[in-house]
Formats: structure tokens, C-alpha cells, sequence
């Protein structure tokens, strides 16, 4: 099994991008891509996209944007994973060139939101756990399925809705800094307190946005990689997992089981221990759709023990020179989330900040040369946890 590394980033702006049709916004960052690999798409032998897309026009994504970026006859897949598109378009490409089947494979996430109307928009999202029990019947929708989360975990651990108002502090803090995000405004607890309520303890401004996007990542072989630039970002492990459709079948309310078993895997295949985890990554993008996700994420991924996510976040340990850098380009909740996006983004913002290629005021210092994405599809139906390093893994 070959070693596999990105050699090539490629990002949109996020937000409202009406401006452009589906294929032209994922040319935007296939071609950011190509350049700083500084290949072809001749040079592209698989491609992969992922897109939920059951908001948009295209029923054929994959064959929409290969041939309008000029990739076409390549093999190539649509792969749709919930929220977790993304990294599941990653595991495609990264599993083809590390069995041999390909040298150089191009993954690209985009969505187009905005092609339904809003209300469209979150009934679809709603659909996504276990219709007839949940949606068909109870009418829950996705700030409703977090909710229960965070009623859970405050029930439980005494968490108050100003530590949940410290992340979206937080993430809108370093989204401002992002020129790729789509909120790019700094928030004030009074406002975050004052913002409406979506789904008790949860604000508006606990949730992330309906957005549009694209971002790209090339992937190559070591050999390849090699030959193609002296500084490649190597995919060391991913760990994945599943849960319930339905969630009434689960037991604990203040974490995601998923994640955790995700986690343990991609640990033991990086030979890191999952007590104290934190102490290898110089930055983690976690996936934040609401805030009480990324509370759940910290303890889910070891960066602190059960009950005590909520600590970092009320004592600031999640900005740029605390205990572990997160979301520090906004994350879901200020960068936006374009479902099928969502996953590759986070693969580019580890990357250019492991090479310190990150915006100002969004850099982190990089000792250990190691970053983490934790991407997560519905409430733990999906959970990939990939791991990212300067440091060439292992075969």
C-alpha cells in the first residue's frame, strides 16, 4: 500500500454564488488546484465530486463538472455522504491511488444551496435521518436534532448557553479574517444572546449557514508527489464509522459514538494515543453545524475527557495560542457549509496551514507538522476522521 499526499489546493468564496452555475464555481477551485500543483488535467487519471445536490439542477454532477473542466474521458464518481461529502470523496480518491489503481486522482466538493429556496432547503436536510420516525411523523429538523444534543448535554454536565456562545464567538472571530468565508464579522456574547431562537437552547447564531461553494484537492502517489513538489501534505490515516438512521436507537445524547469509534481508528493507524490527542495536532478543523457539534468533537476526539468539552470553550483554549487551535478559518459556522464541500475544505485549510500558507490572522504556530479534520454526516449516521502531516507517513 502506497503513501498518498496533496499536492494541489483550490477554494471558493463561500456564501450566496448565484453569480456562477454549478460547474463554473467548481472550476474556480479545480483550477486553483491545478495551478499550484502546476499539472494539467491531462496529467488528472480519476476524478472524484462530491455533491448532495438534491437541491440543484444537475442530477449528474460528476459528468457535468468533468466536462466542463476539461477532465472528461477520466474515470470518475459522484459520492454523496450528508455533511461528511466531502471527506467521503477524499477516502475515493486517497483509497484508488494508495491500492495502485491511480497515480494522480483530483477530488472536488461543491454545492449550490441556493438553487432551492430555504424552506426547500432545510426540509431536505430534515429528511436526512430517519424520515418515516423523525421527519414524516415528528417534523425534527436539523437545529431540532442538535438541540437535543445540547438540552442532554447541559442536563448532564451543567453547561451554559454562554459557553455555546464562546464557539460562535470564536469561529466568527477567525471567520472574519477569512476572506473565503461567507460571514466575515465578528460577534458580541449580547448579540449572540439576543439572537433568535431555532430550537431550544439553540440561536440562530449557533447554527451554521445554507451556502454555496467548491474546493479541490490533487492527490498523487509518493513517487509522483516526489517529482512534483519538496513540500506535499501527506494523508497519514482516516477512520470511519457509522451510526443509526434513526435516533431513537441510540443511548447517550451528549456525544457521537461514531466519531469516537472513528477516531480510535485513524489513532491507532497514526500510532497516537487517544488520551491527550491533542498534543500532536498544531490545528484541528472540527465540524461545527452547530455549535454544541464542535463541543461534542473536542471530547469525542480526545482533546478533552467526557464533561468537559465546554472547559475549553468557556476558557478559551480553542483559539490560536491555546491548548489546540480550532475552526480558526471560521469553521462551518462562519466559513459556511456547503455540504459537499465541507469535507474538502477542511483538507485545504489544514494543508495551507501546515505549509503556513493560511491568512493573516489565521495561522497557527506548526510544531508537530500534524492537523486533524473531524467531518461529520447527519448526527453521527457518518463520521470520518482524517489526519494530515509534513511528515511523510510509514508504509
Amino acid at each position: 500500500m502506497r503513501n498518498v499526499a496533496i499536492i494541489g489546493t483550490g477554494h471558493t468564496k463561500f456564501g450566496v454564488r448565484t453569480d456562477v452555475n454549478l460547474q463554473e464555481l467548481a472550476w474556480e477551485a479545480v483550477k486553483q488546484a491545478l495551478e499550484e500543483a502546476n499539472i494539467d488535467q491531462n496529467e488528472i487519471q480519476y476524478f472524484v465530486v462530491g455533491n448532495v445536490g438534491n437541491w440543484s439542477s444537475e442530477e449528474l454532477p460528476a459528468v457535468i463538472v468533468g466536462e466542463y473542466c476539461n477532465l472528461t474521458p477520466k474515470g470518475t464518481m459522484r459520492v454523496e455522504a450528508a455533511c461528511s461529502t466531502g471527506s467521503a470523496a477524499i477516502r475515493d480518491a486517497y483509497l484508488a491511488i494508495k491500492s495502485g489503481e491511480a497515480d494522480i486522482a483530483l477530488v472536488v466538493g461543491v454545492e449550490q444551496m441556493h438553487q432551492a429556496p430555504n424552506p426547500q432547503v432545510v426540509e431536505l436536510i430534515g429528511r436526512a435521518g430517519g424520515y418515516f420516525w423523525e421527519f414524516e411523523n415528528f417534523g425534527l429538523t436539523f437545529p431540532g436534532y442538535y438541540a437535543l444534543h445540547a438540552s442532554a448535554y447541559m442536563a448532564k454536565y451543567g453547561m451554559k448557553e454562554e459557553d455555546l456562545g464562546k464557539i460562535a464567538i470564536k469561529n466568527h472571530y477567525y471567520g472574519a479574517k477569512n476572506p473565503y468565508a461567507q460571514f466575515q464579522k465578528e460577534i458580541t456574547m449580547e448579540e449572540y444572546l439576543k439572537s433568535k431562537p431555532v430550537a431550544y437552547p439553540l440561536k440562530l447564531l449557533d447554527s451554521s449557514p445554507i451556502t454555496d461553494g467548491a474546493a479541490a484537492i490533487v492527490l498523487a502517489s509518493e513517487e509522483v508527489a516526489k517529482k512534483i513538489t519538496d513540500s506535499p501534505v501527506w494523508i497519514v490515516s482516516q477512520g470511519v464509522a457509522s451510526g443509526t438512521a434513526n435516533l431513537s436507537r441510540r443511548t447517550d445524547f451528549t456525544h457521537i459514538e461514531a466519531v469516537h469509534i472513528a477516531a480510535q481508528q485513524a489513532y491507532k493507524r497514526a500510532r497516537i494515543e487517544f488520551d491527550n490527542a491533542w498534543k500532536n495536532f498544531d490545528v484541528a478543523d472540527v465540524h461545527d453545524c452547530f455549535t454544541i457539534a464542535e463541543i461534542m468533537a473536542y471530547e469525542d476526539l480526545g482533546f478533552a475527557k467526557r464533561g468537559e468539552g465546554y472547559l475549553l470553550a468557556r476558557e478559551e483554549q480553542t483559539y490560536i495560542g491555546g491548548k489546540i487551535p480550532v475552526n480558526v478559518d471560521g469553521g462551518l459556522k462562519a466559513k459556511g457549509h456547503p455540504i459537499g464541500a465541507t469535507g474538502v475544505s477542511m483538507a485545504v485549510s489544514i494543508t495551507r496551514q501546515l505549509l503556513y500558507r493560511a491568512h493573516k490572522g489565521t495561522q497557527v504556530e506548526v510544531k508537530n507538522g500534524m492537523g486533524i479534520a473531524h467531518n461529520v454526516g447527519g448526527t453521527g449516521h457518518y463520521a470520518y476522521v482524517t489526519i494530515y502531516s509534513t511528515r511523510r507517513p510509514s508504509t
